[in-house]
């Protein structure tokens, strides 16, 4: 906002349209405020009026901001350093994930202390077991799903009747529990050679899936304990606990 002073010397009256004409008025601007102030001079015997014009030009900015409306500029200027700071998120987010830092780092293991046999009325042999699941990553995720292709095993989803979460939250270093059951179709066709379970996650950047072994276990034999695949173990148990004499 400025104000400007015209001075015109003529034998006639001087318009303000005539003045937004000027050269020295550009781009869209408004003149809020018109003063003027005549004199008269005599110049080479000739009566003349000289007219002094000060204005107040309103640039489109000023106009826009009466309004409480930002202006183009403004909104392109911060639309612009969005647009900049979300790419940048984008990259870093893409490097970290590439690099694996961000990626969900999901470890398990069993509690076989709590492995039963049991036998419903259909005769189909189950057992619950007890997951423990650890998030060694940067990155906190939601567990929204667990499964297994195991021959002789089946591993069944969340029975929320029975209290076990179909969604489990696991932030970075910390450890939770995740109940399940696994039924055993046949003992022995459970294979000897260590299979991975696939859990699927979600976080921040979207959903995932990733397949992890679990640690072997140890079976009593003649010479020590002897390692086996944490599922062969498994079976191991919990059949050799259906068949024997002790079970109720």
């Amino acid at each position: 906002m400025t104000w400007r002073a015209f001075a015109a010397v003529t034998e006639r009256p001087i318009s303000v349209a005539n003045l937004v004409s000027r050269s020295d008025v550009t781009g869209m601007a408004a003149i809020s405020t018109v003063t003027m102030a005549t004199t008269q001079e005599i110049i080479g015997g000739t009566v003349t009026k000289c007219h002094h014009i000060w204005c107040y030009i309103v640039s489109s900015d000023d106009i826009w901001r009466q309004f409480g409306i930002a202006t183009w500029r403004a909104q392109r200027s911060r639309l612009s350093a969005m647009a900049a700071g979300g790419l940048t998120l984008v990259i870093v987010a893409a490097a970290l994930w590439g690099s694996g830092s961000i990626t969900p780092q999901v470890q398990w293991s069993l509690e076989a202390l709590f492995l039963r046999a049991e036998v419903d009325q259909n005769g189909v042999l189950s057992t619950p077991v007890y997951i423990e699941l650890e998030n060694e990553g940067m990155a906190s995720f939601v567990l929204i799903g667990i499964s297994a292709e195991i021959p002789g095993l089946r591993l069944l989803p969340a029975d929320q009747a029975k209290g076990e979460s179909s969604e489990v939250a696991v932030e970075s270093g910390k450890r939770q529990i995740m109940e399940r059951r696994i039924v055993i179709t046949d003992c022995a066709a459970v294979p000897h050679e260590p299979q991975p379970i696939r859990f699927t996650y979600r976080t921040w950047l979207g959903p995932g899936s990733v397949e992890v072994m679990g640690d072997s276990w140890g079976l009593p034999g003649l010479k020590g304990s002897v390692p086996v695949a944490w599922q062969r173990g498994l079976a191991a148990e919990v059949c050799n606990d259906a068949v024997s004499p002790d079970w109720p």
